[in-house]
């Protein structure tokens, strides 16, 4: 058994530490990427799973969440390059029955959301996430997907004209488009 002063103890315990405070946010990212939950846990198990193997030469890291969400980015995109992981996706959503606090429409539209979401190219569809969801800059993206500050721009801006045309009813705004997917019920 390791003691205090046990150095691979003390890094077991801050990888431990970094996945309790750090998890549930990478699996809110994951299922705006993937638009499900079970793939989502799949990918962050698998990112966590990286992040522990490395986790002796970077836990000082001193831009460790910057790490783990690149992590996350190329284990997704890793997956999704694989061919016998594809599935087709149902396209109509059972429809719920309105109430009269107009909740039905807003989980109605949160559903069209993440399903316009989940039809958009892989990069566009992360660079959103990592601008809207994540709140990160046009620099911390480019740098987090390995590519220019134009071509997050150039990104954002199809992505966002693809949903705006699909998803005309809503009339989404450039910082709209995920407000329909409240924080804390990804969470």
């Amino acid at each position: 058994m390791g003691t205090a002063k046990d150095p691979a103890a003390a890094r077991d315990q801050g990888f431990r530490d970094f996945y309790l405070a750090r998890g549930t946010r990478l699996r809110g990212t994951a299922y705006l990427l993937c638009g499900d939950w079970h793939l989502a846990e799949d990918l962050v198990q698998a990112a966590f799973t990286k992040l522990y193997l490395a986790w002796p030469r970077i836990y000082r890291y001193e831009h460790l969440d910057q790490y783990a969400h690149r992590t996350l980015m190329h284990t997704f995109f890793s997956e999704r390059r694989r061919g016998w992981r594809r599935e087709d996706p149902v396209r109509e959503l059972p429809r719920e029955p309105a109430d009269d606090n107009g909740a039905a429409t807003r989980t109605e539209d949160r559903l069209v959301l993440l399903d316009a979401l989940a039809g958009l190219p892989d990069r566009q569809r992360a660079t959103l996430v990592l601008r809207f969801f994540e709140d990160m800059s046009v620099e911390q993206t480019a740098d987090l997907l390995g590519i220019t500050r134009g071509a997050v721009k150039t990104h954002t801006h199809r992505a966002l004209a693809t949903l705006r045309s699909r998803l005309g009813s809503l009339a989404l705004g450039p910082t709209d488009a995920l407000a329909l997917v409240p924080k804390e019920e990804i969470r």
